[in-house]
């Protein structure tokens, strides 16, 4: 199965006067927010999975055209409907020596299934992992799986060795643990840590005994990753030569940035989905005590808050024309996607206030807006222009807006899903419609409902999510995928609002060339400089 070609062709490789040999270089660089932990099988985040492939391999690699190629494993082979069989690559070794084999992936597969990973929903189709010999192992799944190879970026492998003497095969749940896995990392990957200061710094260096160090194009000696959270502060590090590249570029400075001489501002599609979530489990809201009632359970309250949010009003003011207004919960290019399903939720705060007041709310009621500040663009813009909206249709917006770690902490499983109304972003680690289905909207099998935080889950989209997961007729599939979204989309399950635009900052004096890659992070393995 294939990503659109539409959206390969809009990838971007930046060119900036590479001519010759380069000499190796330091390089900086920064985004919005620190990284949640380097346990690979913890978070599952973006620029936290970044920082994961850098250090650490899988038996599947992803360049940034989204093409499949092998890492830890040299082929692979289908041998019946449901097992698969990994030839393994020989005379690799971890960072601190350990030999890499195929024990270390047996163990890594007990590791990242465990229900306190997040990362479990990669090898949610996985029966079995067995070893083979000590380069061979096969995968056998529960039924045949159409979108295995497409996980397999997913599957993080460490060191069984490693992991043991340090006590560490538990996988602890939430950003920031202090555990010994989430500080400390140690992989096959091209890079190897150097120290991590939880919201200062993070330091790889490049490891020379990685195994394909002699065709690895980069020449950077040192990275260093920075959280700068404010955007001001962001932009003037790129101006002054602090720092070597910066993303997201703020939206109101992308004029400016592109005027000046000594910076190149790279902009491109992204797959992610920016929308908004509401809790519709528990019997009583967290912002109603004592009342006894959910309003979300209730559709009419959920279509009362899509018709009441200008979609198309935070495109023109908050995202300056940088986002795409949506209806489905996948971006295009996204396999899965269905172009008729696209049009966002109406403005009609008229028929809000009647939806409200049908379902028993006619002057509103109080509810807490969760946030992040320093995840997505403008994120916290985004639900501040979402209050007024809400109030005027009586609802009582409180903005709880803070660093993504305390969101994601507060939103997730790691304190219970302690939310009512909350915005998150998602693109599909697979890049296939199953991955949200799986993740984002369904509840009731294995690695299912990891970020479904409002407990949404219709029985039907539950049995589609579980058909979907073994079809392997892709006209079949493509159809029972249309009707789980149809039906989720006609229940309000969520309100998608946009995809998000990316844009980076280079500078063109120290940067000779990086790849844009449409999950908005940056693979150290892409990074040449002058």
């Amino acid at each position: 199965m294939r990503v659109k070609q539409s959206l390969i062709a809009a990838l971007a490789v930046v060119l900036l006067g590479l001519s010759g040999a380069v000499a190796a270089k330091d390089f900086r660089y920064a985004t919005t927010g620190d990284i949640l932990g380097l346990d690979p099988h913890a978070n599952n985040e973006g620029p936290t999975n970044t920082m994961k492939s850098n250090l650490y391999g899988r038996l599947v690699h992803r360049l940034p055209d989204l093409k499949l190629v092998p890492d830890l494993a040299t082929n692979w082979e289908r041998l019946n409907p449901t097992t698969w069989r990994f030839t393994l690559r020989q005379g690799v070794t971890f960072h601190n020596g350990d030999a890499f084999s195929a024990d270390d992936v047996v163990y890594s597969f007990k590791r990242q299934t465990q229900p306190s990973s997040e990362m479990s929903f990669a090898l949610s189709s996985v029966a079995d992992l067995k070893k083979i010999d000590s380069h061979t192992v096969e995968i056998v799944t529960k039924g045949p799986d159409p979108t295995l190879l497409l996980n397999m970026p997913n599957f993080y492998i460490v060191s069984m060795k490693y992991m043991e003497a340090n006590k560490a095969f538990e996988v602890v749940r939430g950003a920031g643990k202090t555990n010994f896995a989430n500080l400390h990392a140690n992989g096959t990957g091209p890079f190897k840590l150097v120290e991590w200061v939880q919201d200062n710094r993070v330091v790889l260096a490049p490891f020379d005994k990685y195994w394909d160090r002699n065709n690895l194009k980069s020449n950077v000696t040192k990275a260093i990753f920075r959280p700068i959270p404010n955007d001001a502060t962001r932009v003037a590090a790129l101006l002054s030569g602090e720092i070597d590249l910066m993303y997201p570029v703020p939206l109101q400075d992308i004029p400016r940035l592109k005027n000046e001489a000594s910076v190149e501002v790279l902009q491109g599609p992204e797959l992610r989905t920016i929308f908004l979530g509401m809790d519709q489990w528990r019997e009583e809201s967290l912002d109603m005590p004592g009342s006894g009632k959910n309003p979300f359970k209730d559709v009419r309250v959920r279509k009362a808050f899509a018709h009441a949010i200008d979609t198309q009003a935070i495109q023109r003011v908050v995202m300056r024309g940088a986002s795409t207004p949506t209806g489905q919960m996948i971006a295009p290019g996204i396999n899965g996607f269905q172009p008729d399903l696209n049009t966002p939720y109406a403005l009609n705060p008229e028929m809000s206030k009647k939806l409200l007041a049908e379902a028993g709310y006619p002057t509103g009621f109080p509810v807490t807006l969760d946030c992040p500040n320093d995840r997505y663009v403008n994120d916290e813009a985004i639900c501040t222009a979402v209050v007024p909206m809400l109030e005027r249709i009586g609802i009582k917006v409180r903005l709880n807006a803070q660093t993504k770690s305390l969101h994601f902490n507060k939103i997730g499983k790691a304190q219970k899903n302690n939310t009512n109304f909350y915005m998150l972003g998602w693109t599909p680690g697979s890049y296939d419609a199953y991955n949200v289905l799986q993740n984002i909207m369904s509840m009731d099998g294995d690695g299912q409902g990891t970020w479904n935080s409002g407990h949404y889950s219709n029985p039907r989209v539950e049995e589609l999510t579980d058909e979907i997961a073994t079809e392997v007729d892709e006209n079949k599939r493509d159809a029972m995928i249309r009707e789980a979204f149809k039906i989720h989309q006609d229940e309000v399950g969520h309100i998608p609002l946009h995809q998000q635009a990316l844009a980076w900052g280079i500078s063109k004096k120290t940067v000779a060339k990086v790849w844009q890659r449409p999950f908005n992070d940056v693979d150290l393995r892409t990074v040449i400089m002058k």
